[in-house]
C-alpha cells in the first residue's frame, strides 16, 4: 500500500528514513539482540542514547550550557500546570497572552495555582491576530506565550521581544525545530513531541538554571524540575522509545542541514499552499493576518460549506489524509511539519486548484 500525504495536526507524518531505520532496527538496535523498547533504561545503551539526543538536540538549537533539558511525560497539558508549580513562587503573579485556544488553556489551568494576569489577548477578534498592546506587571514572575497556535493558525515568525524583564516561558509545541530559536530570548522551551520531534509520548522542557529550584516542598516529586534535572530525566522510567524516535529525528534534521535549512524549505511550503489560498478568487478563505500566518498549521475555509464533506471524500481518495479542520474552527487544516516534504504540498494545492475548477 502506497504511503498517504498526511496533514493531520498530530500525531503527524514522521520523516521516511527515520521510519525505515525505526524499521530496521525494532527486534535488534546495534547488535543488542533487542529493540530499543524492550532495553532497561538505567543500562549502557540506553544512556547513550539519550545522551546522544541530548547532545544533537543542543546542537541543533544551540541551547547554551546554563539550559537544562528534560525529557518528560504528560504533554504540554501537564506543562500547564507544572510551569506555575515551579516558577510561580509564593506571593507572586504571572502573566499570560491569550493568541487562541492552547495559550487559553495554559492560562485557565495557571489560575488554579495562584494569581495569574492576562496581559494581552486577541479572543474578542476571533484569534485571528498577535496583540498589539500588552498590560504586563513589571513584578510578573514569568510571561507565558505559545508561539504558534495549532488550531488558530496563528505564529510568532520570530523571536518575540516584549517589555520587561520578567522570564519568557514558551509553548512551542506545534513548530519546535521547524526554524532557528535564539534559546537565550527564554527562561524555558517546552512543547509536545507529536508534530515535528518525534512521536507522542515525550515532552521537552528546556529550562534556563536559574529558574529550577524554587518550587515548593508541597508539589509531587515527579513534577519538580530541579529532580528531573539531578535524574537526568529518569527519576522513574522515561518514555524510551519516544526518546529513542527523537534521536533519530535530531539526527535527520542535521543530515538535512539544521535548522537554517528546514527553515527554508518550510518558508516554502507554506508560502505555495498561502498563495493557492489566496489566489482562488474566494473560494478558499484564510482569515489570519498575514504578518502572523503560521508556516505549520494553515486553516481554511471553503467558500460554500456545503462542499466541505466532498472536500474531504476527494482528497482522501487522492491520498491527502488529516485535512479535516478543528472544531472550534471549522473547514479545514493542514498541518504542514517538517516531515511533509514540499512534493505533498505541491500534491495539496494541484488538488485544492482542480477541485475549485470544477465545483
Amino acid at each position: 500500500m502506497a504511503r498517504v500525504w498526511n496533514f493531520s495536526a498530530g500525531p503527524a507524518t514522521l520523516p521516511l528514513p527515520v521510519l525505515e531505520r525505526i524499521r530496521d532496527e525494532l527486534l535488534d538496535w546495534h547488535g543488542a539482540g533487542m529493540g530499543v523498547m524492550e532495553m532497561s533504561h538505567r543500562g549502557k545503551q540506553f544512556t547513550s542514547i539519550i545522551e546522544a539526543a541530548e547532545a544533537d538536540l543542543r546542537e541543533l538549537l544551540n541551547i547554551p550550557a546554563n539550559y537544562r533539558v528534560l525529557f518528560l511525560q504528560g504533554g504540554a497539558t501537564q506543562q500547564f500546570a507544572q510551569i506555575p508549580m515551579n516558577l510561580l513562587g509564593a506571593g507572586r503573579s504571572a502573566d499570560y497572552i491569550v493568541t487562541g485556544a492552547w495559550s487559553k488553556k495554559a492560562f485557565a489551568e495557571a489560575k488554579r495555582f495562584g494569581a495569574v494576569r492576562c496581559a494581552a489577548s486577541t479572543e474578542a477578534e476571533g484569534f485571528l491576530n498577535l496583540p498589539k498592546a500588552h498590560d504586563f506587571d513589571a513584578a510578573a514572575a514569568y510571561v507565558h506565550l505559545c508561539t504558534n497556535e495549532t488550531i488558530h493558525g496563528v505564529e510568532y515568525l520570530a523571536d518575540p521581544v516584549l517589555p520587561g524583564a520578567a522570564p519568557l516561558v514558551a509553548d512551542m509545541s506545534s513548530h519546535l525545530l521547524s526554524r532557528p530559536v535564539d534559546v537565550s530570548r527564554y527562561g524555558m522551551i517546552y512543547g509536545g513531541a507529536q508534530k515535528n520531534v518525534g512521536p507522542a509520548g515525550l515532552t521537552l522542557v528546556i529550562v534556563r538554571d536559574d529558574l529550577v529550584g524554587h518550587a515548593p516542598a508541597s508539589i509531587p516529586t515527579v513534577m519538580d524540575y530541579a529532580v528531573q534535572a539531578a535524574n537526568g530525566s529518569m527519576l522513574n522510567t522515561p518514555p524510551t522509545f519516544p526518546i529513542y524516535a527523537a534521536g533519530l529525528v535530531f539526527q535527520w534534521l542535521k543530515a538535512e542541514g539544521g535548522l537554517a535549512a528546514i527553515d527554508r524549505v518550510n518558508a516554502e511550503k507554506a508560502a505555495l499552499l498561502y498563495a493557492c489560498i489566496d489566489n482562488s478568487g474566494g473560494f478558499y478563505r484564510n482569515p489570519v493576518d498575514p504578518a502572523c500566518r503560521s508556516r505549520m498549521n494553515v486553516p481554511f475555509t471553503l467558500a460554500d460549506p456545503a462542499l466541505d464533506a466532498a472536500f474531504l471524500a476527494e482528497s482522501q481518495q487522492a491520498g491527502l489524509v488529516g485535512l479535516k479542520g478543528h472544531k472550534s474552527f471549522g473547514g479545514m487544516r493542514a498541518s504542514i511539519y517538517n516531515a511533509l516534504p514540499l512534493s505533498g504540498v505541491q500534491a495539496l494545492v494541484e488538488f485544492m486548484n482542480e477541485f475549485a475548477r470544477r465545483h
